[in-house]
């Protein structure tokens, strides 16, 4: 692994269907397409999407690296603008609740992978499984998606305060998703803030709205990134400006900017 500082970006989201793997997938195609080294990690381990949403044909995947059989190198594969996908399984059942034994192949297999590396964007499962939690809390940065639905807003909240209360998480980043535009979605963004500075205590910073698009629609129906296929529509250049707020974020320092950190992080959590 390169000895550069390795910012880990945990994409997560409370209920499912507000277009988080859409959400990952484009960050990282944009943050590549400006030159940064890029990992997406489908961190849905049971129940894989990232290949499906970018028509990669994957043999292997994180099951195997799990089981020792493959290691890191041999399961990428490329995604737009070179990004490296880290596939997950598909219909495993075992891969929804991780053991030790599994983690310890998953902490040698990035101690082994020779890659340079700028960032790495995690795309979990909605909720609040123990997996989610546990990717959540080994990151760097945990960012929250909601649309404007009463459900979408009350889960949201609900995975916010468990990663509060049970871990002491007082920072996060919001984007707004499904809105008609930046109005809404600032709107929407100041809903949910008000909430959890008030009751929780906690800062959630803004990083930007994803605009219901036509565009968005069709390059899903292409399994392509809406960046690649469609850089000058709303969508992509809503993705645009989060990737460039991103790469202003302060870079992690020491052990805790090196992704063999990120996963001893997730075997600590499941110790």
């Amino acid at each position: 692994m390169s000895s550069n500082s390795v910012q880990v970006i945990a994409i997560t989201s409370g209920k499912g269907g507000v277009g988080k793997t859409n959400t990952s997938i484009n960050i990282a195609a944009s943050l590549a397409k400006q030159g940064r080294k890029v990992m997406l990690m489908d961190a849905d381990l049971g129940l894989a999407n990232i290949d499906v949403n970018l028509g990669i044909q994957c043999p292997f995947n994180m099951a195997h690296v799990m089981s020792g059989e493959k290691t890191l190198s041999e399961i990428v594969q490329n995604g737009p603008f070179g990004i490296q996908v880290v596939p997950a399984a598909s219909g495993i059942y075992e891969m929804a609740s991780l053991q030790n034994e599994q983690l310890q192949h998953l902490i040698q297999a990035f101690s082994e992978y020779n890659g340079e590396l700028d960032y790495l964007i995690v795309d979990t499962a909605a909720g609040i499984s123990d997996n989610v939690l546990a990717f959540l809390n080994a990151a760097h940065q945990v960012v929250v998606i909601a649309c404007d639905e009463p459900s979408s807003i009350t889960d949201a909240y609900a995975l916010i305060k468990v990663m509060n209360q049970r871990y002491g998480a007082t920072r996060f980043h919001f984007i707004a998703s499904m809105v008609k535009n930046e109005k809404e979605g600032r709107a929407l963004y100041a809903k949910i803030e008000r909430v959890v500075d008030h009751y929780l205590g906690a800062h959630m910073l803004y990083l930007g709205t994803s605009p219901r698009d036509e565009q968005l629609r069709l390059a899903n129906k292409q399994q392509k990134a809406v960046v690649e296929i469609a850089p000058m529509a709303n969508s992509s250049r809503a993705y645009a400006r989060m990737a460039a707020v991103v790469e202003r974020w302060q870079p992690p320092t020491g052990l805790s900017g090196q992704v063999e950190f990120f996963v001893e992080r997730l075997l600590q959590h499941k110790a």
